[in-house]
């Protein structure tokens, strides 16, 4: 039988088609979910019927992330240690807060891309909603290290504020509450869909061979069981799970009470570094084997750390437009920065 050139090309595509399909198949079965492209669908997922999604909180929410007069030094906001020109993240091995001071534990800032997809917030996963996790870096004494009294006392003396949050709260009071409330919906706007949704969403070229062949890897060696769902993480999992972590003496953090850590997301991984929870490790691939080892039990081949990688690199997604707020002008009843 003699098959044409236009054939033979016909016949490729069918192959690699149904390879890609079946390859979606396999990710959905062991847990893989794409962001939705339906922004109703997305909207389901990401609001707080508590704390509901408007346009104008979300523009409130932008500026007391960005506003540094939200840590007791006036110098500290939240896109210090989650900048999201960077990734979300810091660039940094452990986070460092009020007066220059590295976190005592060595805990590195995980993203905030994404972070709506998550179970768990903060690596020892005591808070499961981004309401209460805002709270808590602004009163962290090695973080932002402000009460919640300075915190609203501040925002009150602004006019700018005063007239912000009355145009999201009838009532227009300002609670601590409600400034946390503000920055996690902002929070929740911040998800990152990319050419890896695309491909779980039924676009069989929105990955490569060599990324496709990273995803076979990453199902195969059971990366999945830690890393699934639409974060591709935030669950929490022992850690670490076969053998030891060999950068387990930097910092002392063990996890919660039952040596749980939460997993991070795999979402946006290449701008994120450094890795792990101690950020101790700089190079994706190197992270790639210690996952295997440590979590796993199993040694990777060069090979197939590379395609894993390549896939992993495949998860940058697009981040939202964010144009940098002009903030309220403190006035002269502003409580003043202290950094003491």
């Amino acid at each position: 039988m003699k098959y044409t050139l236009m054939s033979i090309v016909a016949i490729v595509a069918l192959s690699t088609l149904g390879s890609a399909n079946d390859l979606v198949d396999q990710a959905k079965k062991v847990g893989l979910e794409p962001i939705p492209s339906d922004k109703q669908a997305l909207m389901k997922l990401i609001d707080n019927p508590k704390n509901p999604i408007t346009d104008a909180k979300i523009e409130l929410g932008k500026k007391l992330y960005f506003d540094p007069r939200l840590s007791k030094s006036g110098l500290i906001s939240c896109n210090t240690c989650h900048n999201l020109g960077l990734g979300g993240t810091d660039g940094v091995g452990a986070a460092i807060g009020h007066k220059w001071t590295a976190n005592p534990h060595h805990l590195n800032s995980p993203t905030v891309y994404n972070a709506v997809f998550m179970r768990s917030q903060f690596w020892d996963g005591r808070d499961p909603h981004l309401e209460q996790q805002a709270q808590g870096p602004m009163q962290a004494a090695p973080e932002m290290a402000i009460s919640p009294e300075l915190a609203t006392q501040r925002i009150s003396s602004m006019p700018g504020y005063v007239e912000a949050f009355k145009g999201v709260y009838s009532d227009g009071k300002i609670t601590f509450e409600r400034i946390a409330d503000s920055i996690a919906v902002f929070e929740r706007t911040l998800v990152t869909p990319g050419r890896y949704d695309a491909f779980l969403s039924g676009d069989s070229k929105a990955l490569s061979a060599e990324e496709q062949s990273g995803l076979r890897v990453f199902i195969d060696k059971g990366c999945t069981s830690c890393h699934s769902g639409i974060a591709l993480g935030g669950t929490m999992q022992p850690f670490p799970a076969v053998k030891p972590f060999k950068h387990a003496n930097v910092g002392d953090f063990k996890g919660d009470k039952n040596s749980m850590v939460k997993v991070p997301t795999l979402r946006n991984i290449n701008e994120t570094t450094p890795y792990f929870h101690n950020g101790t490790v700089w190079d994706l691939a190197e992270a790639v084997k210690i996952m295997g080892e440590t979590q796993l039990g199993v040694t990777l081949t060069e090979q197939e750390a590379v395609s894993m990688t390549a896939f992993l690199k495949a998860l940058e997604g697009k981040k939202p437009e964010i144009i940098y707020p002009q903030l309220p002008v403190s006035q002269t009843g502003t409580p003043q920065p202290d950094s003491n």
